[in-house]
């Protein structure tokens, strides 16, 4: 089994420095020091100072030692440089992000204030970055860093199966009523866990909002029944959504209202562009930092009354509500 590195320690390094300076080979130190003799190359070659003056030139055990902790630093080569530093905060404020940031600084011929951008994400989510609310400027505002590579799993319920694959072809047409697609809107989690569902039917265009009070599964789907199971069977045959976690207690809509369910492929959800176009309209309204929990039902339904009553061009500039309707008088009549 390999043996767990560990960083140098001060006495180590003050140690490497008086042996060095009596000219004791790198091998020897290594031996010494119980460590591998690339370990002390590397920790000569990064750490030595260099002063103008040639009498001051040297490696000196602890200003390596804070060299090598000034770099373990978050951001610490933004932090060691204030005008890339600045340069970073201004563009920031003019909404680059990161990676075109770090980008633009590539092509500076001088190659002075070269960064990546993962470095700049440290800076922001660093302590001075922090103090200065730089995570308001990025693209995704989050005021927490998700951990690189440590996204939860997501569709491992769902059967390959079911994929949008599977459909039928008039669903993709939209030459018949009752197909649905649905997804989840979710807020900022300093408000808490509740969220929205927004389904859509996709001939149509009507929506249906409905605010859950977490993610879990069985809940979500219990709100999705209590929206459609007034509706009329042929108004109700399928729907649509993404691999997220909260949709995989789907069976209960197929035995509780006859619905087949179909998936969008994995990092696909613009397959399921209905409902993806609706939630940039409920957005306008609605957007990533309102606070749901405090909207009452009323208001809603206000919205959602307001959202299924607007023209749209798609449908001749009649509205959703209108052609929805029409379909349950139809169906009374036959």
């Amino acid at each position: 089994m390999p043996q767990k590195y560990h960083h140098l320690s001060l006495a180590e390094r003050e140690k490497i420095s008086r042996m060095h300076a009596a000219a004791v080979s790198v091998c020897r130190i290594a031996v010494e020091l119980g460590r591998h003799p690339a370990t002390i190359y590397r920790e000569l070659r990064r750490n030595f100072f260099y002063d103008e003056e040639p009498w001051f030139r040297g490696y000196f055990g602890r200003t390596a030692h804070s060299k090598a902790a000034s770099r373990r630093v978050r951001g610490g080569k933004v932090m060691r440089d204030r005008a890339l530093a600045l340069h970073i905060v201004d563009r920031l404020a003019q909404c680059w992000s990161p990676e075109q940031i770090a980008g633009h600084l590539r092509l500076d011929p001088s190659g002075r204030h070269r960064v990546c951008h993962e470095t700049i994400y440290q800076f922001v989510y660093g302590s001075e970055g922090r103090r200065l609310g730089l995570w308001h400027q990025l693209p995704r505002q989050r005021k927490v860093r998700r951990p690189r590579y440590a996204r939860k799993p997501r569709g491992l319920n769902i059967p390959p199966a079911n994929t949008i694959a599977e459909r039928p072809k008039q669903i993709g047409e939209r030459v018949e009523f009752g197909h649905w697609e649905g997804d989840l809107i979710a807020f900022r989690q300093e408000f808490g866990k509740a969220n929205l569902t927004s389904l859509v039917e996709r001939r149509s265009r009507y929506i249906v909002l409905e605010r859950n009070p977490s993610r879990h599964s069985r809940g979500v789907m219990e709100g999705i029944q209590r929206h459609l199971t007034p509706s009329p069977q042929h108004l109700r045959q399928s729907i649509t959504f993404d691999r997220g976690t909260e949709f995989a207690a789907f069976a209960m809509l197929k035995a509780s209202l006859g619905m087949t369910t179909y998936f969008c492929k994995p990092s696909a959800p613009w397959q399921k562009g209905s409902v993806e176009n609706s939630n940039g309209r409920i957005r306008r309204f609605l957007p990533l930092d309102a606070d749901i929990s405090r909207m009452t039902e009323a208001e809603l339904a206000s919205l959602t009354d307001r959202l299924n009553n607007t023209p749209r061009k798609c449908l001749g500039f009649r509205t959703p509500a209108e052609v929805f309707n029409e379909q349950i008088v139809a169906h009374r009549s036959e």
